[in-house]
């Protein structure tokens, strides 16, 4: 009976032995089986990081952009409605310098609105070329005559038929002028 106790005994390690070999084995199974899920997650995770990096970096090209066509839609809309008001200031600079009366009120009237509309183009950054008595800029200027005067250095601006206008440093409209050779 005794052999019976033993053999039962030792059956019943070697049946759990067996148990907890299969157990070790599912254990085993089951972690590779996550460690595999786990790898695959970590590469969706990886790809999704960077298609979310892409993206953000597309909007983020895109708000640049297109506040910089929105400056550039502003900038343009600006430059036209000054280039349709230069005509004005030319007459108006026109209508003062046809005065002989310093002092008639139409005078004083007229040189008042020429002053306004002067300082709301300073105030938008509408900028007068300077030109009479300063060197000839193709950038600027737009020589239409020419004269040889010795007394003067060449490419040196000596009349000017009508004014340049600059507008953030973009040129409106180029100052007509005469040049000396």
């Amino acid at each position: 009976m005794e052999e019976n106790k033993n053999q039962t005994a030792e059956e019943i390690q070697t049946e759990d032995k067996k148990t907890e070999d299969k157990k070790a084995k599912k254990s085993t199974k089951k972690a590779d089986k996550n460690a595999e899920i786990i790898a695959e997650k970590d590469k969706e995770i990886e790809g999704l990081q960077d298609q979310l990096l892409r993206l953000a970096a597309e909007y983020d090209n895109f708000k640049k952009r297109t506040q910089k066509e929105k400056e550039a839609i502003y900038r343009d809309a600006t430059i036209e409605a000054i280039k349709e008001l230069l005509g004005v200031i030319d007459n108006l600079e026109r209508a003062i310098m046809s005065f002989e009366d310093k002092e008639n009120p139409h005078y004083k009237g007229v040189e008042m609105v020429y002053k306004q509309t002067k300082d709301i183009f300073s105030k938008m950054g509408v900028e007068e070329t300077k030109a009479l008595g300063e060197e000839f800029n193709p950038e600027l200027h737009n020589a239409v005559m020419h004269i040889d005067d010795e007394k003067v250095a060449d490419n040196i601006i000596v009349e000017e038929f009508q004014k340049g206008y600059t507008y953030k440093d973009k040129v409106i409209r180029y100052s007509m002028v005469k040049v000396a050779n």
